[in-house]
């Protein structure tokens, strides 16, 4: 009798799957503009989103070419995230070809933005105390689109928040352990003033915010003199960086090569900068070991 009893609410169990199952929203599909980007929009959303990132691992959001299949994915999407501060110059092509209907999230909203020389400066990210109000903006933006799982979303926010508040701490303290005279360096492009204002390393680039006006020879013989005259302690590779010009510059201004930096983008799954906190902590450690003596 138990053993009949028990098959029951096998059979029971087994009969309410399908309708189980269709009680559960599809996951929502959303697109996030670039690699570090889609990083948080995966942190706050889980398995509750169909995710699509249209600039890839080691490739470059300022110079991107969007394709037609970019165009399908961004025309699918329930809410398409961008960088915003002029990171996405391509984006307002794409979204035409694509006549998306989708929501648009600017995921740097309510960011202090730096402000240079011809515009301001995209690299919100580089500052982890940024990245918080990233994911905050992400999980606002899921929470309105899908209000069925708006507790989901606010708690894998809650839980990804509490790490970056302690990479945060991490990545000061990495840096404060670094010699005051060893804190300057050279760069590829300038895509770390985010991260020189908050933690205090001083970074000196040929190229400006964007990668897509080379360096001219003027530029190029100012940061040599510059790294010759104060001594700067190293110059770093970029992920998205011709590394042949931080070669040049290291050879002829004297100063050692320094490890790779990811800036811009991160790496692919089995290289050491897949997620962005594993992006950050693989800067710091290229950092700190080049840099402290």
């Amino acid at each position: 009798m138990q053993r009949l009893a028990q098959f029951l609410l096998l059979l029971f169990a087994l009969a309410a799957l399908p309708a189980a199952a269709q009680a559960l929203p599809a996951p929502l599909p959303v697109v996030a503009s670039f690699s570090i980007l889609g990083d948080f929009v995966r942190e706050v959303g889980g398995d509750a989103v169909a995710l699509s990132v249209i600039v890839g691992p080691d490739s470059d959001a300022h110079v991107y070419e969007p394709t037609p299949a970019d165009a399908r994915k961004v025309s699918e999407a329930k809410l398409v995230f961008v960088n915003g501060l002029g990171l996405e110059g391509w984006f307002d092509r794409l979204v035409a070809a694509a006549d998306a209907k989708a929501r648009l999230v600017v995921a740097t909203a309510g960011i202090t933005p730096k402000k240079l020389e011809g515009g301001l400066d995209p690299h919100a990210w580089q500052d982890v105390a940024n990245a918080r109000r990233y994911a905050e903006n992400i999980r606002d933006a899921l929470k309105a689109a899908d209000p069925a799982r708006a507790a989901l979303y606010e708690a894998r926010a809650a839980a990804y928040i509490a790490t970056l508040d302690a990479l945060d701490k991490e990545v000061a303290s990495a840096i404060a352990a670094i010699p005051s005279q060893r804190r300057r360096i050279v760069s590829t492009h300038d895509a770390f003033g985010y991260f020189s204002a908050r933690y205090g390393l001083a970074f000196i680039a040929p190229q400006g915010v964007s990668t897509e006006a080379e360096p001219s020879a003027r530029d190029i013989a100012r940061i040599i003199d510059t790294a010759r005259r104060e001594k700067v302690a190293a110059v770093f590779l970029e992920n998205i960086s011709d590394p042949r010009l931080a070669r040049r510059l290291a050879k002829e201004s004297g100063v050692k090569l320094g490890g790779e930096l990811y800036s811009d983008a991160l790496s692919k799954p089995d290289g050491p900068a897949p997620s962005y906190v594993a992006m950050m902590r693989h800067n710091v450690e290229e950092l700190t070991k080049a840099l402290a003596r």
